[in-house]
């Protein structure tokens, strides 16, 4: 036995028992919950949770693994505190993370990982990170909620701006957390948590329009928080009224859904809000750790999760974000990961998707 073969052999004694320790490991993956079937052949399903770096490239290569043993794996960026989620045309999986004071990208397409982060940048840092959202070009906005602004990347993750920096270093916005972006019209919606408005601005940030008041009223707000648009519709998380409301384009109220209380189709914590593709409301209850789905009458139509740490559990659920194959990425904050569901229809002329 040559020199190099032998040291080869030796190594994978070495690596062996953690090569099998690992395999043993994948096979006790908790089972999956079962689907939840509805009327008219509709169905919700759990298709799978994700939580760190290295789950981008599930099949690493016999040296890389060997190389790990011996040296120790590298450090992996992982889901701390995640709060809130969107996806882009790439298909890629966008998660803003307080605790890691960053933006995880998570692109399983291509098995590609980046992470954002301007925690130590001398001007314009981004500090507390809340909001994601992305426009038709797959620039990521996200804002931070200590700092007052809203920082802009572009679709290949290199810094472009910050929406609201003033002179100084400060914020224009005191407590900015949704966000919602318009390209077809060039306009930027933003709650202002603590002003009790939404911010109607253009691309470059100037303020065109303020919508909202504190209060309980229709078109009032008593701390708004998530924004979704969808269609002609802006949905608000009115989250101290315990609803949300939905206005139009130009703020004009339209509907809410939504009241106190700890029983299904009650909402105590809403959080991340979306809308499938039968106009069907999301609505995550961070308190309840379920996510309800209403009727634009505001019915309860099902609802799925529950505290815990199994699949398809919930601990402190916080964003929701759901994509055009009806995909529903649900943040776990507590328990440190997004789950995602698929959301079977039933298409227009009645046969099932």
């Amino acid at each position: 036995m040559t020199g190099l073969c032998l040291v080869v052999f030796v190594l994978w004694l070495v690596a062996a028992p953690a090569f099998a320790s690992k395999k043993k490991k994948d096979t006790l993956a908790p089972p999956p919950p079962p689907d939840l079937l509805m009327d008219g052949g509709r169905k919700l399903s759990w298709e799978r949770t994700f939580s760190l770096e290295r789950e981008v490239k599930p099949k690493r290569s016999f040296w890389t693994k060997l190389v790990d043993v011996i040296a120790g794996e590298p450090d992996f960026h992982y889901l701390v505190s995640p709060y809130s989620v969107v996806t882009d045309s790439r298909g890629r999986i966008i998660v803003t993370d307080p605790a890691a004071v960053g933006v995880h990208i998570f692109d399983f397409q291509a098995q590609k990982y980046k992470f954002l982060s301007r925690r130590d940048n001398w001007k314009d840092a981004m500090l507390n990170p809340q909001c994601v959202t992305v426009d038709a070009q797959d620039n990521i906005y996200v804002t931070d909620s200590e700092t007052g602004k809203v920082f802009v990347w572009d679709a290949n993750g290199k810094y472009k701006r910050a929406i609201g920096s003033l002179k100084g270093g400060e914020g224009y916005f005191k407590r900015p957390t949704g966000i919602a972006v318009d390209s077809a019209e060039g306009r930027i919606y933003v709650t202002d948590t603590l002003r009790n408005k939404i911010f109607m601005m253009d691309m470059s940030g100037s303020v065109l329009q303020v919508i909202g008041k504190p209060g309980t009223g229709n078109g009032e707000f008593n701390f708004p928080t998530e924004l979704r648009l969808h269609d002609d519709e802006l949905i608000v998380v009115d989250a101290m009224n315990f609803r949300v409301q939905v206005l139009d384009r130009s703020g004009k109220f339209e509907y809410a859904i939504g009241k106190i209380g700890d029983g299904a189709g009650w909402i105590f914590r809403p959080k991340g809000i979306g809308i499938d593709s039968e106009g069907h409301l999301y609505i995550v209850d961070g308190q309840w750790g379920i996510v309800q789905v209403f009727d634009k009458e505001g019915r309860l139509l099902y609802y799925f999760g529950g505290r815990g740490m199994d699949n398809g559990q919930f601990q402190l659920p916080a964003g929701l974000q759901i994509d055009k194959q009806d995909r529903i990425y649900v943040v776990d904050s507590f328990n440190r990961r997004v789950q995602i569901f698929h959301y079977y229809g039933v298409a227009p002329e009645g046969r099932k998707q």
